[in-house]
């Protein structure tokens, strides 16, 4: 049966990283959400036709995948917790997947401000994620984002039945997402 995998939580928190390592071990690909915001940043900065042109991609992205011969894809994701309209994304994606068959499953990452920080300057990170290279803006950004928007969810928030949190982990000392 394919399979969508979303993997999410704040800026740096390694949701990229583990959707690597996922792919590695599973016949299933990693679609990581700069792979559609660099080339579109390149041309238009951050500007709103950067992020409109990105949700088009993305959609489309995700019904041909749903529809394709993959065994399924890994999407990485910063949830705005405290915003209906990421609720509504995440929903709708869900339901592109759930029509043609997919099993979904969520990963939620956490981490302290400090790890994040760290984690933000990484040459994995950099590598992937050319608007990142510059330090002062993108901590300054995660700074910002972790001000305005809530980013990890409360304890039963989520009832998807494939759920997966660092926590669940630790209680059950197992991953048994795949």
């Amino acid at each position: 049966m394919k399979k969508f995998v979303l993997i999410f939580g704040p800026q740096a928190v390694g949701k990229m990283t583990v959707g690597h390592e996922l792919e590695k071990i599973t016949q299933l690909k990693l679609f990581h959400n700069h792979m559609t915001i660099e080339p579109l940043f390149a041309i238009f900065g951050d500007a709103e036709e950067t992020w409109r042109l990105s949700g088009v991609f993305r959609r489309q992205i995700f019904e041909a995948a749903a529809k394709s011969n993959v065994d399924g894809l890994i999407f990485t994701y910063v949830w705005a917790f405290d915003l209906q309209s990421d609720w509504d994304w995440v929903e709708n994606v869900c339901k592109i997947f759930e029509a043609e068959g997919s099993e979904i499953y969520f990963v939620e990452l956490e981490a302290d401000l400090q790890e994040r920080l760290e984690r933000n300057k990484t040459p994995h990170r950099l590598e992937h994620k050319p608007t990142k290279r510059n330090i002062e803006w993108s901590e300054a950004h995660l700074k910002e984002t972790l001000e305005q928007y809530r980013l990890n969810s409360y304890d039963g928030e989520i009832t998807r039945k494939n759920y997966l949190t660092q926590l669940s982990q630790a209680k059950t000392g197992r991953y048994a997402l795949i």
